[in-house]
Protein backbone atom coordinates (compact mmCIF):
# COMPACT_ATOMS: atom_id res chain seq x y z
CA UNK A 1 0.00 0.00 0.00
CA UNK A 2 2.05 3.09 -1.10
CA UNK A 3 -0.55 5.58 -1.39
CA UNK A 4 -1.97 7.90 1.93
CA UNK A 5 -4.63 6.36 3.86
CA UNK A 6 -5.62 8.94 5.67
CA UNK A 7 -5.18 12.19 4.32
CA UNK A 8 -6.48 13.72 7.93
CA UNK A 9 -3.91 12.82 9.82
CA UNK A 10 -0.89 14.08 7.77
CA UNK A 11 -2.61 17.42 7.66
CA UNK A 12 -3.31 17.65 11.02
CA UNK A 13 0.46 17.25 11.78
CA UNK A 14 1.25 20.64 11.26
CA UNK A 15 4.03 20.45 13.70
CA UNK A 16 7.14 21.45 11.79
CA UNK A 17 9.39 18.51 13.05
CA UNK A 18 6.73 15.89 12.21
CA UNK A 19 5.98 17.62 8.87
CA UNK A 20 10.22 17.68 8.08
CA UNK A 21 9.70 13.66 8.70
CA UNK A 22 7.00 13.32 6.92
CA UNK A 23 7.99 15.11 3.64
CA UNK A 24 11.72 13.36 3.97
CA UNK A 25 9.90 10.09 3.74
CA UNK A 26 8.30 11.03 0.64
CA UNK A 27 11.53 12.57 -0.49
CA UNK A 28 13.30 9.17 0.45
CA UNK A 29 10.69 7.12 -1.52
CA UNK A 30 11.17 10.14 -5.02
CA UNK A 31 15.16 9.47 -4.32
CA UNK A 32 14.54 5.42 -4.90
CA UNK A 33 11.53 5.08 -6.98
CA UNK A 34 12.77 7.96 -9.62
CA UNK A 35 16.59 6.81 -8.92
CA UNK A 36 17.31 10.86 -8.54
CA UNK A 37 20.07 12.23 -6.78
CA UNK A 38 19.55 13.49 -3.30
CA UNK A 39 20.30 17.27 -3.82
CA UNK A 40 18.51 17.55 -6.50
CA UNK A 41 15.85 16.21 -4.71
CA UNK A 42 16.25 18.17 -1.50
CA UNK A 43 16.10 21.38 -3.71
CA UNK A 44 12.50 20.67 -4.89
CA UNK A 45 11.44 20.26 -2.22
CA UNK A 46 13.04 23.54 -0.47
CA UNK A 47 11.75 25.03 -3.17
CA UNK A 48 8.68 23.62 -4.70
CA UNK A 49 7.02 21.56 -1.72
CA UNK A 50 7.98 23.75 1.22
CA UNK A 51 5.97 26.27 2.63
CA UNK A 52 1.97 27.59 2.15
CA UNK A 53 0.53 29.00 -0.60
CA UNK A 54 -1.63 31.57 -1.71
CA UNK A 55 -4.47 29.03 -1.99
CA UNK A 56 -3.18 27.24 1.28
CA UNK A 57 -2.23 24.25 -0.81
CA UNK A 58 -1.80 20.98 1.85
CA UNK A 59 -0.21 17.17 1.78
CA UNK A 60 -3.22 16.68 -0.85
CA UNK A 61 -1.66 19.40 -3.20
CA UNK A 62 1.69 18.34 -2.52
CA UNK A 63 2.70 20.56 -0.23
CA UNK A 64 4.44 20.37 3.22
CA UNK A 65 3.28 23.44 5.42
CA UNK A 66 5.50 24.49 8.40
CA UNK A 67 8.22 22.01 8.13
CA UNK A 68 11.68 22.61 9.75
CA UNK A 69 13.92 22.40 6.75
CA UNK A 70 17.21 22.05 8.30
CA UNK A 71 15.84 18.72 10.49
CA UNK A 72 14.19 17.36 6.62
CA UNK A 73 17.56 18.03 4.94
CA UNK A 74 19.65 16.00 8.16
CA UNK A 75 17.11 13.12 8.03
CA UNK A 76 17.52 12.56 3.86
CA UNK A 77 21.23 13.40 4.10
CA UNK A 78 21.84 11.10 6.69
CA UNK A 79 19.53 7.94 5.21
CA UNK A 80 21.41 8.34 1.99
CA UNK A 81 24.80 8.69 3.11
CA UNK A 82 24.37 5.18 5.65
CA UNK A 83 22.05 4.07 3.03
CA UNK A 84 23.97 0.67 3.14
CA UNK A 85 24.31 -0.01 6.57
CA UNK A 86 20.51 1.16 7.55
CA UNK A 87 19.59 -1.74 4.87
CA UNK A 88 22.21 -4.22 6.33
CA UNK A 89 20.52 -3.34 9.80
CA UNK A 90 17.13 -4.26 8.60
CA UNK A 91 18.03 -7.48 6.74
CA UNK A 92 19.20 -8.51 9.84
CA UNK A 93 16.02 -7.54 11.84
CA UNK A 94 13.67 -8.75 9.07
CA UNK A 95 13.08 -12.52 9.28
CA UNK A 96 15.10 -14.37 5.99
CA UNK A 97 11.74 -15.14 4.71
CA UNK A 98 10.96 -11.40 4.12
CA UNK A 99 14.20 -9.60 2.47
CA UNK A 100 14.41 -5.45 2.28
CA UNK A 101 13.55 -5.60 -1.00
CA UNK A 102 10.05 -6.89 -0.24
CA UNK A 103 8.85 -4.21 1.74
CA UNK A 104 6.55 -1.56 0.06
CA UNK A 105 8.82 1.67 -1.12
CA UNK A 106 7.21 4.03 1.49
CA UNK A 107 7.68 1.89 4.29
CA UNK A 108 11.67 0.96 2.96
CA UNK A 109 11.76 5.18 2.89
CA UNK A 110 10.16 5.47 6.29
CA UNK A 111 12.67 3.14 7.70
CA UNK A 112 15.25 5.09 5.71
CA UNK A 113 14.26 8.14 7.74
CA UNK A 114 13.67 6.66 11.15
CA UNK A 115 17.08 4.87 10.97
CA UNK A 116 18.91 8.18 9.27
CA UNK A 117 17.80 10.43 12.14
CA UNK A 118 18.05 7.49 14.96
CA UNK A 119 22.12 7.93 13.58
CA UNK A 120 22.12 11.41 14.49
CA UNK A 121 21.06 10.58 18.29
CA UNK A 122 19.74 14.04 18.74
CA UNK A 123 16.18 12.34 19.66
CA UNK A 124 15.24 9.69 22.31
CA UNK A 125 15.08 6.57 20.42
CA UNK A 126 11.27 5.99 22.34
CA UNK A 127 10.49 9.69 20.64
CA UNK A 128 11.19 7.99 17.44
CA UNK A 129 9.95 5.12 17.46
CA UNK A 130 6.25 6.76 18.68
CA UNK A 131 7.19 9.92 16.18
CA UNK A 132 7.77 7.25 13.30
CA UNK A 133 4.74 4.88 14.06
CA UNK A 134 2.40 7.49 14.28
CA UNK A 135 3.46 8.75 11.27
CA UNK A 136 3.39 5.12 9.31
CA UNK A 137 -0.88 5.16 10.31
CA UNK A 138 -0.91 8.37 8.42
CA UNK A 139 0.32 5.81 5.43
CA UNK A 140 -1.02 2.44 6.31
CA UNK A 141 -4.48 1.37 7.31
CA UNK A 142 -3.27 -2.49 7.84
CA UNK A 143 -0.57 -4.06 10.34
CA UNK A 144 2.73 -1.61 8.92
CA UNK A 145 2.85 0.61 12.08
CA UNK A 146 2.98 -2.39 14.80
CA UNK A 147 6.05 -3.56 12.39
CA UNK A 148 7.64 -0.01 12.18
CA UNK A 149 7.23 -0.35 16.24
CA UNK A 150 8.49 -3.77 16.69
CA UNK A 151 11.80 -3.24 14.03
CA UNK A 152 12.49 0.30 15.11
CA UNK A 153 12.51 -1.04 18.50
CA UNK A 154 14.50 -3.43 18.04
CA UNK A 155 17.36 -1.86 15.89
CA UNK A 156 17.40 0.87 18.35
CA UNK A 157 18.18 -1.22 21.29
CA UNK A 158 20.77 -2.71 18.84
CA UNK A 159 21.93 0.64 18.13
CA UNK A 160 22.34 1.98 21.48
CA UNK A 161 24.02 -1.16 22.64
CA UNK A 162 26.81 -0.98 19.98
CA UNK A 163 28.92 1.63 20.87
CA UNK A 164 29.11 0.16 25.29
CA UNK A 165 29.97 -3.65 23.77
CA UNK A 166 32.63 -1.87 21.36
CA UNK A 167 34.01 -0.07 24.76
CA UNK A 168 34.32 -3.29 26.86
CA UNK A 169 35.56 -5.20 23.86
CA UNK A 170 38.23 -2.77 22.98
CA UNK A 171 39.19 -2.27 27.06
CA UNK A 172 39.32 -6.10 27.39
CA UNK A 173 42.09 -6.05 24.40
CA UNK A 174 44.97 -4.92 25.64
Amino acid sequence: MTELQDHSELKGAQRPRTAARVAAIQALFQIEQNEDKSESVIQQFLVHRFGTTLENDSYEEGYIPEADTRLFCTIVRQAVAERGPILEQLTQTLPATWPVARLDPVLRALFLAALGEALEAEVPARVLINEYMDIAHGFFSGDEPKLVNGVLDTIMKRLTNAPADDEKEGGTAD
